[in-house]
């Protein structure tokens, strides 16, 4: 800091009681007047001093980690009432002051451990004789300062206090019981808000006191048994450091069971109340449970499954599963008898982005019928309406406990919470079990936004902060901190009710690397301590799976071990796996071209125009490249299977590189999950829409859709497709369809209604980059659309391949040690290896993947003269192709038609 700075009587004291007698810990209590300034100074010249932000860290009741080594005398200011802020190069306000001593040597080996990211910060110990004066502290404004001897401000900083948070409180707040009990006949609402200075309660028009528990953090009030079913808010008072001073918030219950409509207001219910149990709830039959590593699954929107669907008495409404003779049931049935055992239902929590009472819900205000296939009309319409209109994916938790209104007949009291569990029934009904999207990484909002629950009680806590102490927003929106204890808390008690009291089946953890892999293996051991007799559910036959995506601020594990692929193998919770999907498709989600192509989009064997996919010499390297990539998926991307490789090598899974990471990870099968399409990104007919030749008919694009199918579904491990994939579903192009209304998200059951392709240019904000590339795609979409034939068929021929999958055990192998012993790719490196197509020897069967334009003979000389005949269920099927497919005996010589997987099984 340059010339010389205001001297202030608050900087000349702090300065000489450094430097003289230690203060008694009563006189150090007292307040001192700092410097006056304006409320809106929070910031001087110089390096190092900005309130704003909060570089300073307190990770324990007795530690300051702090990115500085600006001054000699360091101290913590507290202020219950704020006004803390910065003028002319030094601190104005009133505060208390708690005495900080450097560490040399920084931070413990323990506290390096637990807090990675702050290794190299350095370690201040708040002075023994005021640690009494923490709890107090951490209720106001913090500042944390740096001064030379002669007591000149240096540095100057707010501060988090997220780990001194877990350190006092977390072993007792981790043990209460928060939100709505119900004992006796009395009613307890319980809220943790260790840093509030008084928490009130809101309920049925009265204003109730609340008692804090000191050990916990935790308050609560205890009410007669007329609470029950009574509308309630907490009113918080509290230092918010977002907007900079103490304010008193009316905020909802983070443990709410049950909201009034749009999220208003929590209600007092008890979720085992028998009127809130449909017929049959208490003794519900579900199918018999499937193992991860055998779950074949369906993801689905509740509002796409049936708000197109002219058959379903509840269109976009939880009930919709119960309509036994809609079109979408009736298909989902279908599906059930050929092998599907999940249906995953994309977020069905309280959402933040819909409004729920349908007189306020948007609609299109033009005919987006009458535009033609690739116009740009439809987008506009559709996006003026978006925000305002019925329609999200849902990745905005706003509770996450409650179910989604919006798809509830009413979306006021408890209907919701009666319809989700008849949606569960209706689903178990037809053969299905029910996986949920949680999204526990992040929240729809902060601060004191509207929309922020968790951030209004415990500010800085419950979101992940930056180093500045900002919010991290690396997953898209607020970044949630599993690893603080009361967020992992959080995210365990709310999967158990979920599992517990509306008997879910399964849980896909959305962006799953953004939270410690010690947290999910929490949720995993609470689930399997769920029984039937005390819980209703066996637990243990609860699936677990996510995106263990490695990005952002927690990347390589720099905050703690992250829920990533590589972590989660051999946890028994399943990752996808990117590796096959993206050697199908070709390229990548984000190329800037969408015409480079894959294995089953015709990369050499079939090329486009596209100068993105190189020479014929290039492409035939990176095909071959791409069918080693399929080969490590199909063996359930284990990490140490051992094959030759199409260059000739003997390489272990984890040897063959994708993008510079390892193809292969996983540890047994189970551990990563194979698809080759899911709500993210094109759909897979419209990616192969952008990547194959523009002349390709109707009836190829169908073959390749079910080859691209089967290459996840006929890998070890479970697998995973988009609802209406088997119909080749089409988002007209869409590659990020999250708010683009039902026009271009509802998937159409009856071939009639086409398959969405040519529903107009999609929504110009992720997609204009593309639309030179899609419009005359679009403008052909009379002869790029299927008819039913294509549709049907495609659907058949998909199912054949999952009663196969389903009924062979070759294809349900439990150790990686099995998978060795039964799996290989006779021809792989081999100068009978031909582009475009995959040979695979699995136990007794024998399958070819022809994504090429021709058919094509395979020779496998190790089994010349051994019985092999088509499989039953395809030779049977409704795939007439595939039923020309051949063996010749006396050669070992397997020849399959042009665009066909066609499975082999020796009798």
């Amino acid at each position: 800091m340059t010339g010389s700075p205001r001297r202030t009587a608050v900087t000349v004291a702090l300065a000489l009681l450094a430097a003289t007698a230690p203060l008694t810990a009563t006189a150090t209590a007292t307040a001192v007047p700092l410097a006056p300034a304006p409320p809106s100074a929070a910031a001087a010249p110089g390096d190092g001093i900005d309130l704003r932000k909060a570089r300073a860290q307190w990770i324990d009741r007795d530690t300051l980690a702090w990115d500085t080594g600006t001054g000699t005398v360091h101290d913590l200011l507290y202020a219950p009432h704020g006004g803390l802020t910065v003028e002319d190069g030094d601190i104005g306000g009133t505060a208390h002051r708690l005495r900080l001593t450097p560490v040399d040597g920084g931070l413990t080996d323990a506290q390096r451990a637990k807090y990675p990211h702050l290794k190299a910060y350095a370690a201040f110990t708040v002075d023994r004789r005021d640690r009494d004066r923490v709890r107090t502290a951490l209720t106001g404004q913090l500042v944390a300062t740096g001064r030379s001897a002669d007591g000149t401000l240096r540095a100057a900083t707010g501060v988090q206090t997220q780990g001194v948070l877990d350190d006092l409180y977390g072993a007792a707040a981790t043990r209460a019981t928060l939100g709505p009990r119900f004992e006796r006949g009395r009613v307890t609402l319980a809220v943790w808000a260790p840093t509030a200075q008084k928490v009130s309660l809101d309920i049925g028009g009265r204003t109730v006191a609340m008692r804090r528990d000191p050990a916990s953090g935790v308050w609560s009030a205890t009410g007669p048994g007329n609470w029950s079913g009574k509308a309630y808010r907490y009113v918080v008072k509290v230092w918010a450091p977002s907007v900079r001073k103490v304010v008193t918030n009316q905020v909802t219950d983070p443990y709410s069971t049950a909201l009034t409509g749009d999220s208003e207001r929590s209600l007092a219910v008890d979720l085992d109340d028998p009127k809130l149990a449909p017929k049959g709830w208490s003794t519900v039959r579900k199918p018999r449970a499937t193992p991860l590593r055998d779950a074949q699954i369906q993801e689905l929107h509740i509002r796409d499954f049936s708000i197109a669907d002219r058959t379903s008495k509840h269109p976009g409404k939880y009930l919709a599963f119960t309509d036994t003779t809609s079109d979408g049931m009736k298909h989902l049935r279908r599906l059930a008898r050929s092998g599907t055992s999940y249906v995953h239902l994309l977020p069905a929590f309280d959402i933040g982005t819909i409004p729920e009472r349908a007189d306020e819900q948007a609609t299109p205000d033009c005919d987006v019928t009458s535009y033609a296939p690739d116009s740009d009309e439809q987008q506009a319409c559709v996006t003026k309406s978006a925000g305002k209109d019925a329609y999200n994916w849902g990745y905005d938790p706003l509770h996450y406990t409650v179910p989604e209104g919006s798809y509830a007949s009413d979306p006021e009291g408890t209907r919701r919470t009666v319809e989700f569990r008849e949606m569960v029934q209706g689903l178990n009904g037809s053969g299905l079990r029910t996986v949920m999207d949680v999204v526990y990484n992040h929240t729809v909002a902060s601060g004191q936004a509207d929309k922020s629950v968790l951030d209004k009680i415990v500010p800085g806590y419950y979101q992940r902060l930056a180093a500045d102490g900002t919010v991290a927003t690396s997953t898209c929106c607020a970044n949630t901190a599993p690893e603080n204890a009361m967020m992992g808390k959080l995210v365990v008690d709310s999967i158990v009710t979920w599992a517990r009291e509306y008997k879910v089946d399964g849980f896909r953890f959305d962006l799953m690397g953004h939270h410690p892999k010690a947290n999910i293996l929490a949720v995993r051991t609470a689930l399997d301590a769920l029984t039937v007799a005390k819980d209703g559910v066996d637990g243990k036959n609860i699936v677990l799976y996510g995106e263990g995506w490695n990005f952002g601020e927690v990347a390589d594990d720099a905050r703690f071990v992250q829920a990533t692929q590589k972590n989660m193998a051999g946890t028994g919770v399943a990752t996808f796996s990117d590796r096959s999907r993206d050697a199908l498709r070709g390229g990548g989600p984000f190329d800037e071209d969408p015409g480079v192509q894959g294995f089953a989009s015709g990369l050499y064997t079939d090329p486009n125009s596209s100068k993105a996919n190189g020479t014929p010499a290039e492409q035939k390297a990176r095909l071959l490249h791409y069918q080693d990539l399929i080969k490590v998926g199909l063996s359930g991307n284990l990490a140490d299977f051992t094959f030759t490789d199409s260059a000739g090598r003997r390489v272990k899974g984890a040897d063959v590189d994708y993008n510079g990471a390892p193809a292969g990870y996983a540890a047994a099968p189970g551990d990563a999950l194979s698809y080759a399409d899911a709500h993210d990104n094109e759909t897979l007919y419209d990616a192969l829409a952008f990547k194959l030749p523009k002349d390709t008919k109707a009836a190829d694009r169908a073959r390749l859709q079910v080859l691209a199918m089967a290459t996840a579904s006929l890998s070890q491990g479970p697998a995973l497709s988009q609802a209406g994939t088997d119909l080749l579903r089409s988002k007209s192009l869409d590659r990020n369809s999250y708010d683009s209304g039902d026009w271009f998200n509802a998937v159409h059951w009856n071939c009639r209604a086409g398959n969405g392709f040519g529903r107009g240019l999609p929504p110009a904000a992720d997609n204009k980059d593309k639309w030179p590339y899609a419009k005359p795609l679009l403008a052909t979409a009379a002869t790029l659309t299927p008819g039913c034939a294509e549709i049907d068929g495609a659907s058949a021929a998909y199912q054949d391949l999952l009663k196969i999958r389903t009924t062979e055990p070759a294809f349900s192998l439990a150790t990686a040690a099995q998978v060795q012993s039964a799996l290989s790719f006779p021809l792989s490196g081999t100068t009978a290896e031909t582009p475009g197509v995959i040979t695979m020897k699995l136990g007794d069967l024998m399958i070819v993947f022809n994504a090429s334009p021709q058919a094509q003979r395979q020779r496998v000389g190790a089994v010349e003269g051994e019985p092999y005949a088509l499989h039953p269920v395809q030779a049977s099927g409704a795939d007439r192709d595939v039923k020309s497919s051949t063996y010749t005996r006396s050669s070992g010589t397997f020849t399959v038609p042009a665009r066909t997987v066609a499975v082999f099984k020796r009798g």
